[in-house]
């Protein structure tokens, strides 16, 4: 209720919609309307989700203006404040060392 109140008849968000069938496909495994400690762990800590390797891709998505799947220094510099935002830059300070790949 916090996020969205729902006036009566009136029309859901599509985030809303969204966040349903999150729930529903992705979230509720055993498809019982709530979600036990088990489907809580599996969403806070996904096994089979690597979280370097999907903001290294978000980080390349979004600063890749060319989309040759290769950042230019001037990309990053564009781009700069995304990535000292980020954790895979260890909130920028990777940024600050020398790098040959750059």
């Amino acid at each position: 209720a916090d996020m969205f109140a729902n006036e009566e008849g009136g029309p859901e968000p599509d985030w809303v919609i969204t966040e349903r069938e999150q729930f529903s496909d992705f979230r509720d495994l055993n498809k019982d309307g709530k979600m036990d400690k088990e489907e809580i762990q599996h969403w806070i800590l996904p096994q089979d989700y690597d979280h370097a390797l999907a903001e290294a891709r978000h980080l390349v998505y979004e600063s890749d203006v060319d989309k040759d799947q290769k950042l230019t220094k001037e990309e990053v510099l564009d781009n700069w404040n995304m990535f000292v935002g980020s954790q895979a830059t260890n909130y920028g300070e990777d940024l600050t060392r020398d790098h040959d790949e750059l």
